[in-house]
C-alpha cells in the first residue's frame, strides 16, 4: 500500500474540470499510472452513472487490459471523507482511490487506500 501519492498537473486539471462539469451530480472514474508510477490518466467507463449523492461504474464494461489502479470520484459536497458505500467501491477498484469535493479547487482532492485512510497527494514534477 503507498504512503503517498502522486499525480500529473494533466490528470489534476481533467478531474478538477470533470467534477465541476458534472456537478451538482458525481463524477466517477477509474485512474491509470504512467511508468513514472505517477497518476496521470483518468479511465471513463462507458455507461457509468452520474448522480445526485452517488456515482457507479458497471465493472463488467471495464476493460481486462485497463491496467487501472484505482478509481476516483466528486462529491457535491464540501467533505471528501469516504463513505461506506465508498469503502464498498475502493475494495474493487485498485489500490488508490481519490476523492474530490466541492468547490473542486486543488485543495479538495483527498487520496485513500483501500482501507479509507488518507494517502499524502502530491503533485509530479513537470
Amino acid at each position: 500500500m503507498p504512503g503517498e501519492v502522486t499525480l500529473t498537473r494533466a490528470a489534476l486539471d481533467f478531474i478538477l474540470h470533470a467534477a465541476r462539469n458534472t456537478y451538482p451530480e458525481e463524477f466517477v472514474g477509474l485512474l491509470r499510472k504512467n511508468k513514472r508510477g505517477e497518476i496521470a490518466e483518468v479511465l471513463v467507463i462507458p455507461q457509468a452513472v452520474y448522480g445526485t449523492n452517488f456515482s457507479s461504474i458497471n465493472l463488467y464494461n471495464v476493460p481486462y487490459t485497463s491496467g487501472h489502479c484505482g478509481s476516483i470520484h466528486s462529491h457535491p459536497g464540501m467533505s471528501a471523507r469516504p463513505s461506506r458505500g465508498d469503502l464498498a467501491f475502493f475494495r474493487v477498484t485498485g489500490e488508490v482511490h481519490l476523492i474530490v469535493c466541492y468547490p473542486y479547487d486543488e485543495n479538495c482532492v483527498h487520496a485513500y487506500g483501500t482501507d479509507g485512510k488518507e494517502l499524502a497527494l502530491k503533485l509530479a514534477e513537470p
